[in-house]
């Protein structure tokens, strides 16, 4: 018997098989398709990356992937020239933009026919309602604009595979535009109790005019002194926080899933990572303008080694009110601010390995800042510590399960 087009082959036939179309990716793709830079490495300066010209947009632009990103979260920067607007885009992937220089205004046109414009400097953040229509404006005529835009396009993308469906979809989403204040950087500010009984504090609206200047909530549990708000952006599934590390002092160790772009807002300090079972830390200098991302499940420790207060800015995929995954809702239930001994993910002070306070004790002489630690470390000892003492498997306290 002859097998004809799709037929099946009988059992006693040998029929060659075509080539199978496996292990596709097309977010990969895409991207690549975008004639744009693409940079990956484990963080980058977005101030420095090279861009080219991006048809789409109509501007210039580059992708800025990371090591971390994991299958969800993606970002690429925005550069608009003195002077210049990009064409008016649409997508249905969510994206935060975090303005890195310039001023300048989006318009943004809404599901109910309204028009929207808000103008912007340097260190704002926005977030476009899912599948609007919006065009960004640089407002001054001396230097381009560049913008840190983080996004699911990878999980939208890979999701539907058809890119007019992305990019060429008229649907709208009226429930996700807001509220017409939270387009003038107004907002509504609620809290909630995670399961461990700490207080949280969550910031709803589409605009932040000055993510350096907004109002922190005390967050002790991540760090002496610490202070933090989430947002609800444009009522998305992806999340954002900024968190504000005190001069003289420096945040928990935690771990958590892939994909969190982690900004420097201000100051200057470095962040320290590893994986359980490694001997030697990874270390990531940052100030404005540098974004790194954590990779899955690997310890991160921020630093503050300057002399006022550093904040930054971290988007993830899962926000507070749409975790999406369990680890990002085992996350907003507190997860994240807890003992790894107690079911958590974090390190306690009393838990971490000397040399993590060695090292930035001999960083605050360096820059000269005095450390405002010593009611939690005995200083002097740490300093006297031998050779011997600072060398090994990083110590980290026995789990008593994953946090997930």
């Amino acid at each position: 018997m002859t097998s004809h087009g799709g037929a099946n082959p009988s059992a006693n036939e040998s029929v060659p098989a075509k080539q199978a179309n496996v292990l596709v990716d097309p977010y990969r793709d895409w991207s690549e398709g975008e004639g744009i830079p693409i940079h990956l490495d484990f963080g980058h300066n977005l101030l420095e990356l090279e861009t080219g010209p991006w048809d789409r947009y109509e501007a210039r632009g580059c992708f800025a992937h990371t090591h971390g990103a994991g299958d969800f979260m993606a970002n690429y920067v925005l550069e608009v020239a003195p002077s210049a607007k990009t064409r008016p885009v649409r997508h249905l992937y969510e994206v935060f933009c975090f303005v890195l220089a310039g001023h300048g205004s989006t318009k943004v046109w809404l599901p109910n026919g309204e028009v929207r414009v808000f103008e912007w400097g340097p260190k704002a953040m926005f977030a476009i309602p899912l599948n609007c229509q919006y065009q960004i404006f640089n407002g001054t005529g001396a230097r381009p604009l560049r913008i840190s835009c983080t996004n699911n396009a990878p999980i939208t993308i890979n999701l539907y595979h058809n890119l007019d469906f992305v990019f060429d979809n008229s649907f709208a989403f009226p429930e996700r535009a807001g509220q017409s204040k939270h387009f003038d950087g107004e907002g509504d500010h609620s809290t909630w109790i995670a399961a461990n009984t700490i207080k949280r504090n969550l910031w709803e609206t589409n605009f932040v005019h000055d993510l350096s200047s907004f109002k922190l909530y005390e967050f002790e549990e991540r760090g002496k002194g610490s202070t933090n708000v989430s947002f609800i952006l444009a009522d998305g599934t992806m999340h954002a926080h900024v968190s504000q590390i005190p001069k003289g002092r420096y945040k928990k160790a935690h771990r958590h899933a892939a994909g969190t772009h982690v900004h420097a807002v201000d100051g200057v300090g470095y962040s320290l990572l590893w994986h359980e079972g490694d001997s030697e830390f990874k270390e990531f200098p940052w100030q404005h303008g540098f974004m790194y991302t954590p990779p899955f499940w690997m310890f991160h420790q921020h630093f503050n080694t300057g002399p006022s207060p550093a904040r930054y800015l971290a988007c993830s995929l899962g926000s507070r009110r749409y975790p999406f995954i369990s680890l990002r809702r085992k996350s907003s239930e507190g997860a994240g601010s807890i003992s790894i001994s107690q079911g958590g993910r974090q390190i306690e002070y009393e838990d971490q390995d000397p040399r993590i306070h060695r090292k930035w004790l001999e960083a605050l002489g360096t820059s000269g800042v005095a450390s405002e630690m010593g009611e939690i470390f005995d200083e002097p000892a740490i300093l006297k510590l031998p050779p011997e003492a600072l060398s090994g498997v990083i110590s980290t306290p026995r789990s008593i399960g994953p946090a997930v």
